[in-house]
């Protein structure tokens, strides 16, 4: 799971001894697993705003041990180039790499255009992927393309890449994700997702009886966060 923070503050906190505060910028990264509860509150009054994303595991993962990754927005690496900043969470772009560990293959872009910019970004071969207009307005594909306006989604065709401008006068910011597909069953209930029924049976009755990974479960309780 990614949480890219824009504004305010949240603190995380779980049962593994992970804590922290992300804060304009920041990214967390939090491998689930085998299991992990967790909280998520504000640390500062007013507006929360932020970018969370789930991303499965393979089925030969759902078991590993928990994991939480934290950037600082200083830490992001970040790159500018004919008119194009883009901040790499996760995975690859103009030659930039994440540090971020994602055990299932992932791009995770933070994009933005300044008027008249143009990005090409390329995508590995059979990866799903769409893009998420935060701010302003974005075309797809050619520059005659339809523009598409703030809070849309832009489901992406498989092929060599996309390319993405921005015709009208202020900067667009958009978010650009993909992933390597499992082509694996997903059975999901709850916050519980695994390949079977008899999986999420299993994981339930694991969660309930403080068992195989959950034996804290019981007995952890978040820290009052204090506001800011």
């Amino acid at each position: 799971m990614g949480f890219l923070f824009f504004q305010g503050a949240f603190t995380h906190q779980d049962f593994a001894g992970h804590k922290g505060t992300i804060r304009p910028g920041d990214l967390q990264w939090m491998t689930a697993g085998r299991g992990i509860v967790h909280c998520e509150m504000p640390a500062t009054q007013g507006v929360q705003r932020g970018l969370q994303l789930w991303v499965n595991l393979s089925s030969k993962d759902k078991l590993i041990e928990p994991n939480y990754q934290e950037l600082e927005d200083k830490d992001i690496p970040k790159v500018e180039c004919n008119g194009v900043r883009v901040s790499v969470i996760a995975g690859e772009s103009l030659g930039i790499k994440s540090p971020v560990y994602t055990r299932t293959p992932t791009m995770y872009l933070d994009i933005v255009l300044q008027p008249g910019a143009v990005l090409h970004q390329p995508i590995p071969e059979g990866w799903n992927a769409f893009a998420y207009i935060l701010e302003g307005e974005a075309t797809f594909g050619t520059v005659d393309s339809p523009t598409i306006s703030a809070h849309h989604t832009v489901q992406l065709s498989p092929g060599d890449g996309v390319s993405i401008w921005n015709k009208p006068g202020s900067a667009s910011r958009v978010v650009l994700i993909g992933g390597q597909p499992l082509n694996e069953p997903v059975v999901q209930y709850g916050p519980f997702v695994m390949n079977t029924w008899d999986e999420i049976k299993q994981a339930v009755h694991d969660f309930q009886h403080a068992r195989n990974g959950f034996e804290k479960a019981g007995s952890w309780h978040s820290d009052p966060v204090a506001l800011e």
